[in-house]
């Protein structure tokens, strides 16, 4: 049984061919992650276009500001967060930043601009191997 159903976006952006990981933090509240690395992304708010959820997360995350490109992939996962068993299908776009002067916020705690051939040397969160891949096999087409 699931306890909450969300929808969520996230971000795989890239800024001269490099995709940016973040760290999650201990002081996350609402984190299942911490020590491991994530893409941008979160929650999509009731009554909020995707677009600008996105856009909002990247801001608050990063700092950077970013064209929206077309989504690439769709994936769930199924965290425990507070003891509760959430359900979330997030929406994966292509992300471009001008810019790699990232501000974190203070759920994560360092970030990391990584060719995307290079996620599995890092500790990603699991539903982004998936993700990786398809993006990986849609850039090489």
């Amino acid at each position: 049984m699931v306890d909450k159903l969300f929808a969520a976006t996230k971000a795989f952006i890239v800024h001269d061919g490099k995709i940016l990981l973040l760290k999650e933090s201990t002081n996350y509240k609402d984190g299942a992650n911490a020590g491991r690395y994530d893409v941008v992304g979160g929650r999509v708010e009731p009554g909020q276009r995707f677009d600008d959820s996105l856009i909002r997360e990247i801001k608050e995350e990063t700092g950077l500001t970013v064209k929206i490109g077309r989504p690439f992939f769709v994936n769930e996962w199924r965290p425990e967060v507070r003891r509760e068993k959430w359900q979330i299908i997030g929406t994966f776009f292509e992300c471009l930043s001008d810019s790699n002067q990232v501000t974190l916020s203070e759920d994560h705690e360092e970030y990391v601009w990584i060719s995307p051939e290079e996620y599995k040397n890092y500790n990603i969160i699991p539903n982004l191997t998936k993700a990786f891949e398809n993006y990986i096999e849609l850039k090489s087409q």
